[in-house]
């Protein structure tokens, strides 16, 4: 489906570690990878994600460098089933993951652990979707009014949910004719003002296009920003960001 999103791209330092991590705790495989002379490319996701269904990519510079987390991007989401959250998150901590933040700190709705290079995984109770498979992608954004119309006017993506707390709100949007399976982005915006620090641990969130062309003209049309456009990209896919400075691939997916 066309603008539905693809995949999430985090960085890290250490891709055998990385893989062992994702593949033993979320029981990730890997659906693809991409060697290129500098970075590695690695795609992961449950056996049987959905064809809407997002997955994660991993990329491993080669030149062994380090990255910042900084706070512009909060974490990935990861479904188990209602009622499973307590199982999930024992059976985690039987195989030696790190206690981050346990149901009982999270009111008993969800809970968190870390991946080895620091990145926030977040454990949701949805009955769609595998197993471990990506719900959402959580940014931060410092004006919730220009966040949203720019997610709607320039991907017609369609606002999905919203929690609003005395302290923050979080807005959840993604394609109107999306599956329930596939990934959303989670907007939140914290009402004292601050600002943030974009980082570079974390790289992007992907949406796909039938014509990547086609797509990126009406980006374009919409007055997105022009940061790589295709043909910088060999005609490959394409980069735009949204008014945070958060980068956005467009893809045209092959078989």
């Amino acid at each position: 489906m066309s603008g539905v999103l693809d995949h999430v791209m985090m960085r890290v330092e250490d891709l055998d570690e990385s893989l062992d991590w994702y593949q033993t705790h979320l029981d990730y495989e890997e659906k693809g990878r991409w060697e290129a002379e500098t970075f590695t490319n690695v795609y992961l996701g449950p056996e049987d994600v959905h064809e809407d269904g997002a997955v994660l990519e991993l990329t491993y510079n080669h030149d062994d460098r380090s990255y910042e987390m900084g706070d512009a991007w909060g974490h990935i989401a990861v479904r188990v089933p209602e009622g499973e959250l307590e199982e999930a998150y024992q059976s985690l901590m039987d195989e030696g993951v790190d206690d981050y933040r346990d149901p009982e700190s999270c009111g008993g709705r969800y809970a968190f652990v870390k991946d080895p290079d620091g990145h926030e995984v977040e454990i949701v109770q949805r009955d769609q979707g595998a197993r471990w498979s990506i719900d959402h992608t959580m940014m931060r954004v410092e004006d919730a009014d220009e966040a949203l119309g720019f997610w709607t006017r320039k991907f017609e993506y369609e606002h999905t949910g919203r929690w609003e707390s005395d302290s923050f709100a979080n807005y959840f949007v993604k394609p109107e004719d999306a599956a329930e399976e596939a990934m959303a982005v989670e907007l939140t915006y914290n009402y004292d003002g601050r600002s943030y620090t974009m980082g570079d641990a974390w790289g992007h969130v992907c949406v796909r296009a039938d014509d990547l062309n086609d797509y990126w003209e009406t980006l374009m049309e919409r007055e997105g920003e022009d940061y790589r456009d295709p043909e910088s990209c060999d005609n490959r896919y394409a980069f735009t960001r949204d008014p945070d400075g958060h980068e956005i691939e467009v893809l045209e997916p092959d078989d």
